[in-house]
């Protein structure tokens, strides 16, 4: 593998064989407790490392020239990701698409779900229910799993310590019934029953939890599809820490599409980042932040229809209107 990170060309068959540790190996018992230091959203209460693992099931090894075919073809949404044509039949980019809101500030954003909590009494997994269904149902319609190019529609979900990967456990349990094959890297865990419920529903529907992050771009670009953030949220503050700063560094070269959840991880939520993490698609729940306006790729989905419309008109958030009974729909 040269220094770009990209998968020799003329790689032997022999070479992506050796990537299987890196996709069959997952837990079926709880987490460890030993500590691991990280930053970031959400930290406090235990978080730890997974121990040792038991082996699951391997996922079939890609045809083909490493790396190719991997990529989804996207559905009638937009056009086939690094392709340049049209899809037959696919609507023109940016169809049907709604404009976007006003977008709400990092306070503003705090004190709409302290309202959520506080006044209308929703509780945390109920929302999170809501965000990680929204979620999915996005990357459903901007990524059909029939369109995929490759045999199985892998996904690679990321999972922060925070609500953002809250809302990621749940997309990867959406994703799983919507014919998906989610694999999930949750490396810090919050010691909460919430979170600690979340885990056990996704190994109980079968879904692989990797003990260590792919070191390499390539090593993702040859086996998944589709990479999901769910890092960091709005709530981010500060430097990104390990073992996050060096999973983004990946993120950022890999040449697969890339879903953010609300915020690209990394992204100061006022101002953006323009040399951080570039998703494909970003999906922003409840209502678009500051930083969306910095967003360059082709898919912005605005998530989650639960704000009650006097909280609505209280903060000026001027949603649009979501299409019959949709739980998303995509901005312009």
């Amino acid at each position: 593998m040269g220094e770009s990170g990209k998968v020799p060309p003329d790689a032997p068959a022999s070479w992506l064989q050796s990537l299987s540790p890196y996709r069959i190996t997952f837990t079926r018992s709880g987490p460890s407790r030993s500590q691991e230091g990280g930053g970031g959203e959400g930290e406090g209460g235990g978080a730890g490392r997974e121990g040792l693992a038991e082996k699951g099931p391997a996922i079939r090894r890609r045809g083909g020239t490493p790396g190719s075919g991997l990529r989804p073809a996207v559905g009638s949404v937009g056009t086939s990701v690094g392709s340049g044509k049209q899809e037959e039949g696919a609507d023109e980019p940016g169809s049907g698409a709604q404009r976007s809101p006003p977008p709400t500030s990092q306070k503003e954003a705090q004190a709409i779900d302290q309202e959520l909590f506080e006044e209308y009494k929703f509780s945390v997994d109920q929302l999170m229910e809501l965000a990680g269904l929204s979620c999915a149902t996005a990357i459903a319609k901007a990524y059909p799993s029939s369109s995929f190019t490759i045999s199985q529609p892998a996904v690679l979900i990321v999972c922060g310590p925070g609500n953002n990967g809250g809302d990621g456990l749940v997309c990867a349990r959406h994703l799983k019934m919507f014919g998906y094959e989610p694999t999930l890297y949750y490396p810090k865990r919050p010691n909460k029953p919430l979170f600690e419920g979340l885990t056990t529903q996704c190994k109980k529907m079968d879904i692989p939890f990797l003990v260590e992050f792919p070191s390499e771009a390539a090593l993702i670009d040859a086996v998944y599809g589709l990479v999901v953030d769910a890092i960091f949220g709005f709530s981010f503050q500060g430097a990104v820490r390990e073992p996050f700063a060096a999973i983004l560094g990946t993120l950022e070269k890999v040449t697969i599409p890339v879903v953010s959840i609300d915020i690209p991880s990394g992204w100061d939520v006022e101002k953006g980042n323009p040399d951080g993490l570039q998703p494909d698609m970003l999906i922003s729940l409840t209502a678009p932040k500051k930083a969306a306006r910095q967003f360059q790729g082709r898919y912005h989905f605005l998530g989650g229809r639960f704000v009650p419309e006097a909280l609505q008109k209280k903060y000026a958030l001027n949603l649009p209107a979501y299409p019959e009974t949709d739980c998303v729909l995509r901005l312009s």
